[in-house]
């Protein structure tokens, strides 16, 4: 007799993958941020506090100033891991490009295994761009 079945939730597919992906982002963009938060200088805060600031405005004029910087670097920097972790995913079953990279690779169809590749490369170089671009402007 079995005491536990196991039903996946989402089964292989897209969802899967989105979830997958949605789910390491936000934990490593918390834990980052949290780390970030805990790093701000009091200063600004007890200035506030001692104007008899609410606490919304506390958290509006004197941490999210100093703690948006390091939104915006950790949120580019996921991006780009989220676009490499995208393909690595849909090889074992999670959708997207992977998908079709692992259907050409099974059938034996080089011409579309190397056509994927590169997309899969030139995708890659332009979120490098976009976020070097990104991070001189922001950052």
């Amino acid at each position: 007799m079995q005491l536990f079945q196991v039903h996946p939730i989402f089964g292989p597919g897209i969802v899967a993958g989105i979830v997958a992906i949605m789910f390491r982002s936000i934990g490593f963009l918390g834990k980052l941020l949290g780390e970030a938060i805990e790093e701000i200088d009091p200063k600004p805060v007890e200035a506030l506090q001692a104007c008899g600031a609410s606490h919304f405005k506390v958290v509006l004029y004197a941490i999210v100033p100093q703690v948006l910087p390091t939104f915006f670097a950790v949120a580019i920097l996921r991006w780009d891991i989220n676009l490499r972790e995208s393909t690595v995913l849909g090889l074992v079953g999670a959708g997207g490009i992977g998908v079709i990279l692992q259907g050409a690779i099974d059938t034996f169809n080089w011409q579309e295994v190397s056509t994927v590749l590169l997309t899969i490369i030139a995708l890659v170089i332009a979120g490098e761009v976009i976020s070097s671009y990104l991070r001189r402007k922001i950052l």
